[in-house]
C-alpha cells in the first residue's frame, strides 16, 4: 500500500536515489536508508518513547538525507483504507499515547515525499518475498514473535489488507494441557499473542525466554500455541511459504519443535510436497535475519516511486 497522494509526480526509480526506510515497532524504531537494489547504507535505532518524541528522531535522522521517498512499516494495528479520514494513523494500539495518532501526516509534514504505508510484519514479508526466503514465490506469510505477535500476508503478489490488514497475533489458539497460564493480551486474554509472546514467557515462568534452558518444558507449550496457528494459516491461505521470524524465535530449538508439531495438526491432509517431505524448506527462518522488516520498509519506500503503484 502506498500513500494516497504518492503518484503526484510520476518518475522512475532511479539506480541512484537515496530511499528511507522505518521500522516502527512497538519497543524500537530503526531508521536507515539504502538503495533500490536493497542495500542498506546507514541506520540508527533507538527506543520507542512518546510519539512527538519518536518522530522528532525520526525527523532529525532524516533531515540531511536527501531522500526520494520512504517506507514505514509500523506496528499497529493502523489504517490503510486510502481515503479514510484516519488513513495513516495508528488505531487501537495498547501502546500508551500511540493510539490516534497521525504517524504518516507527522512524517509528511517534514518530507514532501512518496511513502510506503503498512505494517511492520506485512513490511517483513514484502522484504522476504523481494530479497529473502521468498523470493520468486507469489506469495508467503511471515510471523513476528517477540513482544508482540504478528503475521504479514503476501498473496498473489500483493499485500493482503482488506477491512484493515491481517491481526494474526490475535487469533485464538487451543490451550496446551499443560498450561493454565490465563493469557496477557488485555484484549483477548489467551489468543496467540496473549500465550505466546516474549512477555507471555516471562509471566508464565517469572523469568525471559533466553533465560530457559532449551530443555525447559516451556518450549513445548510455546511450539504447540505457535504451531497451533501455523496450522491454521497453511489450511486457510494455502502460502508457498511461512517464515517465523522475531525474539522468541532467536531460540534456535524452538523452530524443529514448532515444525514437528505442525506437521502433526496438519497429519498429511494437504496433498502438498513441500509439506510430505518435511518442512525444513517451507516453515523457515527469516532469509534476511533480523533486517526483513528494514528491508520490507526499503522495499516500500521503492515501491512508492514507482508510478501508479498500489498493492
Amino acid at each position: 500500500m502506498t500513500d494516497r497522494d504518492s503518484n503526484k509526480t510520476e518518475r522512475p526509480t532511479d539506480a541512484s536515489a537515496v530511499i528511507g526506510a522505518i521500522e516502527a515497532g512497538g519497543t524500537k524504531f530503526v531508521c536507515g536508508i539504502g538503495t533500490p537494489d536493497g542495500d542498506i547504507t546507514d541506520r540508527i535505532s533507538f527506543p520507542t518513547a512518546q510519539p512527538e518524541e519518536t518522530l522528532r528522531r525520526v525527523v532529525d535522522y532524516f533531515a540531511d538525507k536527501n531522500v526520494q521517498a520512504i517506507g514505514i512499516g509500523s506496528f499497529g494495528p493502523i489504517d490503510l483504507r486510502s481515503g479514510s479520514e484516519t488513513y495513516g494513523f495508528v488505531t487501537t494500539t495498547p501502546k500508551p499515547g500511540w493510539s490516534g495518532f497521525d504517524f504518516l501526516g507527522t512524517l509528511r509534514r517534514s518530507f514532501d515525499v512518496p511513502c510506503g504505508w503498512d505494517t511492520d510484519v506485512n513490511a517483513a514479508a514484502y522484504g522476504e518475498a523481494i530479497w529473502g526466503a521468498a523470493q520468486g514465490l507469489e506469495d508467503c506469510v511471515y510471523y513476528t514473535v517477540g513482544t508482540g505477535v504478528g503475521v504479514g500476508v503476501y498473496a498473489g503478489g500483493r499485500l493482503l489488507h482488506g477491512l484493515l490488514h491481517p491481526e494474526g497475533g490475535h487469533v485464538p489458539v487451543r490451550r496446551h494441557p499443560n498450561d493454565g497460564f490465563a493469557g496477557r493480551c488485555p484484549y483477548h486474554g489467551d489468543c496467540l499473542e496473549g500465550m505466546a509472546s516474549g512477555p507471555a514467557i516471562q509471566d508464565r515462568w517469572g523469568v525471559p525466554g533466553h533465560e530457559l534452558a532449551p530443555d525447559h518444558p516451556a518450549w513445548e507449550i510455546e511450539a504447540h500455541y505457535i504451531a497451533e496457528s501455523v496450522a491454521t494459516t497453511i489450511l486457510l491461505l494455502s502460502p508457498r511459504k511461512i517464515i517465523l521470524g522475531g525474539g522468541v524465535m532467536q531460540q534456535k530449538h524452538l523452530l524443529p519443535l514448532i515444525r514437528r508439531r505442525v506437521a502433526e495438526l496438519v497429519n498429511g491432509y494437504v496433498a502438498a510436497p513441500e509439506l510430505a517431505e518435511g518442512l525444513d524448506d517451507y516453515l523457515v527462518a527469516p532469509g534476511l535475519g533480523t533486517e526483513s522488516g528494514l528491508k520490507g520498509a526499503l522495499a516500500l519506500g521503492i515501491r512508492a516511486l514507482e508510478p501508479r503503484s498500489e498493492y
